[in-house]
Parts: structure tokens; C-alpha cells; sequence
């Protein structure tokens, strides 16, 4: 029996989802009607734990999509049957990703000003665009996917949404990017390097929901297929660690990042949180054990490969902890070649601790993409299912 779809499992797991849901929103409220003194931010760190969850999100949105791309636009068959599922959760992450983005502004309240009022200069301007375009763009797409009629219109929409995403992870970067007066951000090598991050983390996720999946309706993924995602989520990783290693190489040849590159790498000046998770968080757990896990190939079973998805997921949450707020807790250096005193804590590295409605807020976005998923899950029918072979149905 489906139990996704049946009405008891699925009024359960959208319980479960809205309770979570609720949970964020209510933590959202806690912080709008007391001001951020109830928050770990200041200042210095205006972008604290709330940002980490909705990047991630909105990051690995843009990669889960990959399964469907491949599967549409090259033409794939262990792809496309993954193709819905992908498709669906592309817009539950976008969802839990923009509401924790937009509850974490601190004015929800004037959201509609932001949707009307453009600075085309600006690149979150930009990323209003992006983000409405590419939830428009994946709802047409799974539109051709569940239509019959609508087949041979899958493969151009297929193109359109990925197109769209490397636009919209290039432009997530470029948030960070264009940011000259940060040490830690200003980069070329943001753009591509979120798109890789993207392609990583999406796998990751697709791969820990399509075990859940798997488990609950007992089917078994082919060894061929499963060992050939284990590869390209090894890949990704590979590739990811690759750019990151090129853009600190870059910064430590620049003499005005030197200061925090010490911070970030080897923990000078107060940075000893952001260096452990840099090296043990992204660098260790994140990107070489699970390299070892899926490239090994005694360590390929699909409980290796599983471990190795929910590590790439720990290690983007250690790396975006440590890149966005280890990048604000360095102080500026608003008068390059001066030494500037005051009693503001001027030239003084920030210090912030997460607080739980921070936590809890983020997590609500995820029980927010949670209950996205299970609503498309029960309508439709999304679970990957691999074409059996002719002797097999026989």
C-alpha cells in the first residue's frame, strides 16, 4: 500500500510539518515583538543563523533540479524517473528558504514595498526577480511532467529551469560577491562557487529524502544507478572543496586579506570557532569522508552513501555558519592604512552566539519545505521508480 498517499500517514506528516512550521513562525513573532536585543545579532552581525538555514535552502533549490535537468534536457532514464520528485523539491526548499529569508529582515510587514519598489543597481533587487522566476519557471515544468499531453514541452521548460537556476545561484553569490567592503566576500569565485555548492547540496538532499522514500515503500535503487549519483555527489564535492582551496589561495596572495585569513584558517584574533568548523566542520567531515565514503569501493552500499549525503548536508551548514558570519564578525577596516580608536568596539572582532528563536526560525523553514513536500507527495505521484527490466516484470 502507498502510505504517502494514504489519508491517515499523510494528515500525520502534515501535522508534523504545520506543528514545525508553526514553530519557526512562532519564534518570528517572539523576535519582531521584542527587537533583536533577543537575538544573537548586533551591529556587527546582522546576518546570524536565520540566513544560514535560508541560504542553504535557497542554494540547494537551485541544485536539487539537477535530477530533473539531466533527466529532461540530456535525456537520462535513471534521471527522469527522478525528474518530479526533483521538480517538487526545488520549490519546497525555495519556499522554506524565502520565508525564513523574509521573516529574518526584521519588517516582514513591508515586504510588499520591496516587490514594487526596485534599485536595479542593487543585486537583492535582482534576486526578487530570480527567485519568483524561478519558482514560476519549475511549477510550468512540473506542469509538462504530470500532463501527458504536455510531454513534448518538457524538454524546452526543462531547459528554461536550467538555465534559470545557474542565474539564480549566480546571482545568490553575487549577494556576497559585490560586498568590496568585506574582506571575506569579495570574490569572483563566489558566483561558480555557489553553483557547484548548489549542485552538491541538492544531490545530498534529493538523496537523503529518496532513502526515506525508498525505506517506506521497500524499493530498491539499482546498483548501477546508486553508485552512479554516490560518484557525482563525490564529484561535486570534490569540485566544491577545489574552488574554495583556489579562492583562500587567492586571498592569502592578497596582502589586505591576510588578517582574516589567520582569522578564518588558523583561529587568530578570537576566530577558533570558525576555523574548527571550516576545517573539521566543511573541510574533514563535510567533504573528505564523504569523497572516501562513495569513492571507496568497499564503502559504496547504500548506507554509505546515505552517511555520506547527511555529511555533505553538515558540512554546508559548518561552511555558511563560518563564511557568513565569520565574514561579519572581522572587522571592517573602513579607513585602509589608519588605526582607528573608539569606545565602539572599533577594529574589535564581533562576538555571536546563536539564540534558540534564531534556531527555531530556521528549522521552521525546513518544516515549512516539509510540509510542501508531503501536500505534493499525497496529490501526485512523485516517488522515483526505476523502469524495471523486461525479465524482471515477466
Amino acid at each position: 500500500m502507498d502510505t504517502t498517499r494514504s489519508p491517515r500517514s499523510f494528515w500525520l506528516l502534515a501535522v508534523l510539518g504545520a506543528a514545525v512550521t508553526a514553530i519557526g513562525l512562532g519564534a518570528s513573532h517572539y523576535m519582531e515583538t521584542h527587537g533583536h536585543i533577543v537575538t544573537g545579532m548586533g551591529n556587527e552581525v546582522v546576518w546570524g543563523m536565520p540566513h544560514v538555514f535560508a541560504i542553504f535552502m535557497i542554494v540547494a533549490a537551485s541544485g536539487v533540479l539537477n535530477m530533473a535537468s539531466v533527466g529532461s534536457v540530456f535525456g537520462q532514464p535513471a534521471y527522469k524517473a527522478r525528474a518530479r520528485l526533483s521538480g517538487l523539491l526545488s520549490l519546497a526548499l525555495l519556499a522554506g528558504g524565502l520565508m525564513v529569508l523574509m521573516l529574518d529582515l526584521g519588517r516582514p510587514d513591508r515586504v510588499v514595498v520591496a516587490a514594487t519598489h526596485y534599485n536595479f543597481r542593487s543585486v537583492f533587487a535582482w534576486n526578487v526577480f530570480l527567485y519568483s522566476g524561478m519558482a514560476a519557471i519549475v511549477v510550468v515544468y512540473l506542469w509538462t511532467m504530470l500532463q501527458p499531453g504536455l510531454a513534448p514541452w518538457s524538454k524546452p521548460a526543462g531547459i528554461a529551469a536550467l538555465a534559470w537556476r545557474f542565474v539564480l545561484t549566480t546571482g545568490t553569490g553575487s549577494i556576497f560577491g559585490f560586498l568590496v567592503a568585506r574582506p571575506a566576500y569579495q570574490s569572483a569565485l563566489l558566483a561558480p562557487m555557489f553553483i557547484l555548492f548548489s549542485l552538491g547540496w541538492g544531490l545530498a538532499l534529493f538523496l537523503l529524502v529518496q532513502a526515506v522514500l525508498n525505506a517506506r515503500h521497500r524499493i530498491v535503487v539499482p546498483d548501477e544507478v546508486r553508485v552512479r549519483m554516490a560518484r557525482l555527489l563525490g564529484l561535486f564535492a570534490a569540485a566544491s572543496l577545489y574552488l574554495v582551496a583556489v579562492q583562500h589561495m587567492t586571498h592569502l596572495y592578497e596582502a589586505r586579506r591576510g588578517g582574516f585569513e589567520a582569522f578564518l584558517l588558523l583561529g587568530r584574533d578570537g576566530g577558533a570557532v570558525y576555523a574548527l568548523l571550516f576545517w573539521a566542520g566543511y573541510v574533514l567531515l563535510g567533504s573528505l569522508l564523504p569523497m572516501l565514503l562513495v569513492f571507496h569501493p568497499k564503502l559504496r552500499g547504500p548506507r554509505c552513501v546515505t552517511a555520506a549525503s547527511a555529511l555533505v548536508v553538515l558540512g554546508a551548514f559548518a561552511w555558511l555558519y563560518a563564511f557568513i558570519v565569520g565574514g561579519q564578525a572581522w572587522p571592517l577596516e573602513i579607513f585602509p592604512g589608519h588605526e582607528v580608536r573608539s569606545s565602539f568596539a572599533d577594529g574589535a572582532t564581533a562576538r555571536y552566539v546563536p539564540s534558540l528563536p534564531e534556531i527555531l526560525l530556521g528549522i521552521g523553514g525546513f518544516g515549512a519545505a516539509f510540509l510542501v513536500t508531503a501536500v505534493g507527495l499525497h496529490l501526485f505521484d512523485m516517488v522515483p521508480r526505476d523502469p524495471q527490466p523486461a525479465a524482471a516484470r515477466a
